[in-house]
């Protein structure tokens, strides 16, 4: 009898691990870090606090009912907050009012997605630090998955390389590539998004006024996306008020503590750096710290953490979830994929930590859920390879000192984050309508 109910844990372990990894994502509920307002709008729409017990009631909120603020976004481009240094414009795409209102509209539209049901929002969740806090990577059209963590954001302005392989170095490029995945928003043409975006009758006469006369074309939809992207700007933080401002009430001792740490035995500024008169809390640049190399050798525990409901977590043997793959794991080896060069192996971008405490889960993966864990994986000195920063070395640093270097990490959050996401609520989700070409194909059904 015992074997039989062995077999049949292991069977209903099995097909709920099928039903799990069918996307080969794994989802997440964020360890809420210390200092963050949970009664906030910051993290997932319903946190699902208690969901295990038989009393429990939802707290959502659905997206329809949500009511934002639109804010004048260009003061955050014409004066950046306190701590962000001014902003490089493309000669090409100089910023204007109308082209930011027209890319936050086509930014949160979910009809520019094949099926009429997937934006840029879906992935880049506001209340989520424009990240998507539930996901370790991302799940796009009809639930394909993408291999890696969707990156926040915020202070995307300020980055000279983009997505986590560093294969693009343009906001106005970089917008076409989700649009036209096929496992983010499917879109098989450039041409069938431009032709979809004409026959929208909510967009007529906007591209005419935002570009003189100009329509609907691969460039100004780079160019509107670009521009509302580059208004994300939040800084102003008590770190920025304290280290800028000379506020000296505006951290405690544990966190100026972590901030000595961050700038000198952990080591966090060779990256994430911190310039006299600015911080980026990034380099720009992208490294190898090992983690990318474990994940693709198959280095680490032999079973995964897996969540079965809000709040219920399994721990399932990795042979066991390989087994009911449709497919293997991809293998992700960075900016190797790009350059095709060996000595690029398992680089990644160097994510800034500005708003690090919104934008869990953290690495090119998303594999680790709160900030504790990224700090002790650095202190072990990543995972040793043939190709490993030479950045990335132990750090020997004591459990009080890693508490310390997190609570300076959050510090880093904007002051402005309520002003940009209730904006972004007051953004229109692009419902479909009967007016809209995908309405009905059959000019019977319209």
């Amino acid at each position: 009898m015992q074997d039989n109910l062995n077999k049949a844990q292991r069977l209903g372990m099995l097909l709920t691990v099928l039903c799990i990894f069918i996307s080969a994502s794994t989802i997440f509920v964020v360890n809420a870090e210390e200092g963050i307002n949970k009664a906030a709008i910051f993290g997932p729409g319903d946190r699902k606090d208690g969901y295990e017990d038989k009393s429990y009631v939802t707290n959502s909120l659905s997206v329809t009912a949500r009511r934002g603020k639109p804010t004048d976004l260009l003061q955050f481009v014409e004066n950046p907050p306190l701590g962000l240094p001014r902003i490089e414009l493309p000669e090409s795409n100089p910023i204007t009012k109308e082209k930011v209102e027209l890319g936050r509209l086509l930014f949160f539209d979910r009809r520019l997605s094949l099926n009429d049901t997937f934006s840029c929002a879906i992935c880049h969740i506001p209340e989520q630090g424009f990240t998507s806090n539930e996901l370790a990577t991302a799940i796009g059209f009809e639930g394909r998955s993408v291999n890696r963590n969707s990156p926040t954001i915020y202070n995307i302005a300020y980055h000279t390389v983009l997505f986590h392989d560093g294969r693009e170095d343009s906001l106005e490029q970089q917008v076409w590539a989700p649009l036209l995945a096929h496992n983010e928003m499917a879109n098989p043409s450039i041409g069938y998004v431009i032709n979809k975006i004409k026959g929208i009758n909510a967009y007529d006469g906007l591209f005419e006024a935002a570009f003189d006369g100009k329509g609907p074309t691969m460039e100004t939809v780079g160019d509107a996306l670009a521009s509302y992207q580059r208004t994300l700007n939040s800084a102003n933080s008590r770190f920025d008020r304290w280290y800028y401002g000379k506020e000296k009430d505006a951290l405690t001792y544990d966190e100026k503590e972590g901030f000595s740490l961050f700038m000198g035995k952990a080591k966090c500024a060779a990256c994430h750096l911190v310039d006299k008169d600015y911080a980026l809390f990034t380099d720009n640049r992208l490294h190898n710290t090992g983690h990318g190399y474990a994940t693709s050798m198959g280095i680490g525990p032999d079973k995964t953490r897996v969540q079965l409901a809000p709040g219920v977590f399994v721990y399932v043997e990795n042979e066991l979830i390989e087994s009911v793959r449709q497919q293997p794991k991809p293998n992700d080896v960075g900016l190797y994929s790009v350059t095709q060069n060996p000595f690029d192996r398992w680089k990644y971008r160097t994510p800034t930590l500005r708003n690090v405490a919104l934008t869990a889960p953290y690495m090119h993966d998303g594999a680790f859920t709160s900030l504790r864990e990224v700090m002790e994986f650095y202190n072990e000195g990543g995972v040793p390879n043939e190709l490993l920063s030479p950045l990335i070395t132990p750090l020997n640093l004591t459990e009080q000192e890693i508490d310390q270097v997190v609570a300076f990490m959050l510090t880093l959050t904007g002051d402005n984050i309520k002003t940009l996401v209730a904006d972004a609520f007051a953004a229109p989700i692009g419902d479909l309508s009967r007016e809209d070409p995908n309405w009905a194909h059959d000019t019977d059904l319209k």
